[in-house]
């Protein structure tokens, strides 16, 4: 480990900053169905998405490029991050959340520009990208005090962060002539869109559906997943995660086509749940087995119960979005409570692991 880095030891309270974010953040979306939660996630109902998005997510994916780099300083963002849930959580003055993760999503732009100068590619310009989509959602919260308007930067944030990280592991694959321009045009919509988000939201949001629907066809397309699913064990379970979570992307950028990504819309919970549950965590469990053990340098060894949270998520998501399509609050309700459910039981089977692995000392997969 470099002398500069910071020792796994030390990471840890940095990701558990960012899993109080999840937990509370996941009670405060159950709140905001009207489903039993604790009192103070009823009252954070209203912070579910920054919850998530912002601080979680920002916490954990500027976790992963501080260890990445290899420097201390980038450490600053997901502890910045880190403390901006805790903010919300601790219902500090309203200026005090966006200004700690506008700070930690700057640092992180800035950690991302280091590493495109020292790479210049398409997959770290795209995220560099996806870094500033973060920042410019963490602005516009702070600058607007609603959260309404950072909705679509944030997807765009982690969006563009994993198809980034997918198009850096096509170099594995025979040269496609079309696959890199494609993907320029699609990133080429899909910043324009988020830009334009604020002044024209009808017209924006409806093009980064578009352009989500394109990158969902073009990762089905060209993602190495079509050729590891073929593989066994942890390639072969990362693959179906891969693609599950492709098809979830198509189903809400599909939605959001039709209007659904805009504040108000009775298709809003199904477009966003869509894309940040069905694509976002299916990404989240399939790479977990992978990123864990690189950041907090512990072993996780494959097995075929890995499958179990990755198939209660979908499923629950299916009903969620039943009860959205039919207007039925309560399959809604059921639908968002076995989602909570089944993010509890990626959490307890990567723990089973963790400890299976120290236990046994059976290699990983």
């Amino acid at each position: 480990m470099n002398a500069y880095d910071l020792p796994p030891r030390w990471r840890l309270p940095l990701l558990l900053l960012g899993m109080v974010s999840l937990l509370l953040g996941v009670f405060a979306g159950l709140a905001r169905l009207g489903v039993a939660a604790p009192e103070l996630a009823q009252a954070r109902a209203g912070h579910h998405g920054a919850l998530m998005v912002a601080a979680f997510f920002g916490t954990v994916i500027s976790l992963e490029r501080a260890v990445a780099l290899h420097r201390l300083w980038p450490y600053l963002a997901p502890l910045a991050a880190g403390l901006g849930g805790l903010a919300m959580i601790a219902d500090a003055p309203w200026w005090l959340p966006p200004t700690l993760l506008t700070a930690a999503s700057g640092l992180f732009v800035a950690a991302n520009v280091g590493v495109y100068r020292q790479l210049p590619a398409l997959f770290t310009l795209t995220l560099l990208l996806g870094a500033i989509a973060w920042l410019a959602g963490n602005l516009l919260w702070l600058a607007e005090g609603g959260l309404s308007t950072a909705a679509l930067p944030w997807m765009a944030f982690l969006v563009l962060t994993i198809a980034g990280e997918r198009l850096e592991l096509t170099r594995f694959l025979p040269p496609q002539p079309l696959a890199p321009p494609l993907f320029r045009a699609i990133l080429l919509l899909a910043v324009a869109a988020t830009a334009l988000t604020p002044w024209f939201p009808a017209s924006a949001s409806r093009l980064l559906a578009a352009a989500w629907l394109a990158l969902a066809a073009w990762l089905l397309r060209y993602d190495i997943a079509r050729q590891t699913v073929r593989q066994r064990d942890l390639t072969r379970f990362v693959a179906v995660c891969l693609l599950g979570g492709y098809v979830w992307l198509a189903i809400g950028a599909l939605l959001g086509l039709g209007g659904a990504f805009l504040p108000g819309h009775s298709g809003r919970d199904a477009a966003l749940h869509a894309v940040f549950l069905g694509f976002v965590f299916s990404m989240v469990i399939g790479h977990a087995p992978i990123i864990f053990p690189a950041v907090m340098r512990v072993r996780i060894p494959y097995h075929p119960v890995f499958y179990l949270p990755l198939a209660a998520l979908h499923l629950a998501l299916a009903v969620r979005l039943l009860g959205s399509f039919s207007a039925n609050t309560g399959w809604q309700q059921t639908g968002a409570a076995l989602n909570a459910l089944s993010l509890a039981l990626f959490i307890l089977t990567l723990l089973f692991s963790v400890v299976r692995g120290a236990i046994t000392k059976e290699p990983a997969q």
